[in-house]
């Protein structure tokens, strides 16, 4: 990922409906959530859901697919990977140990509060 990506990619997260809706997406892993469940889990109107959505699709953060009538959204893992090796690419000035315990955060741990069904 380049600057330029990451720059799009921290504006689309630097709204609060988008990084809620982001944050659910990853907890519901490549499956993704229907549009219509994710307006009523972060309990934001359809219209406007869609909106943020359309957002964080064009700064490739998410992935959409048609099932039937709905419309399901997933996160963009590799995006979010992408995104975070550019955050960490020049880590602590070639003194990995010193980042280890971001680098080693478990990524597949419950995050209290969000996706909860």
């Amino acid at each position: 990922m380049d600057e330029r990506q990451a720059l799009i990619a921290f504006g689309a997260l630097s709204q609060e409906t988008r990084l809620r809706l982001l944050r659910l997406l990853v907890t519901k892993g490549p499956e993704g959530i229907a549009a219509g469940t994710l307006a009523e889990k972060v309990e934001v109107s359809p219209s406007n859901v869609s909106f943020h959505l359309k957002e964080l699709e064009r700064a490739g953060l998410v992935t959409t697919r048609r099932d039937s009538r709905s419309i399901v959204y997933s996160a963009e893992f590799d995006a979010l990977s992408g995104l975070l090796r550019f955050l960490m690419e020049d880590c602590c000035s070639g003194r990995p140990e010193i980042c280890a315990s971001a680098l080693a955060a478990s990524c597949c741990a419950p995050v209290k509060g969000i996706g909860a069904s």
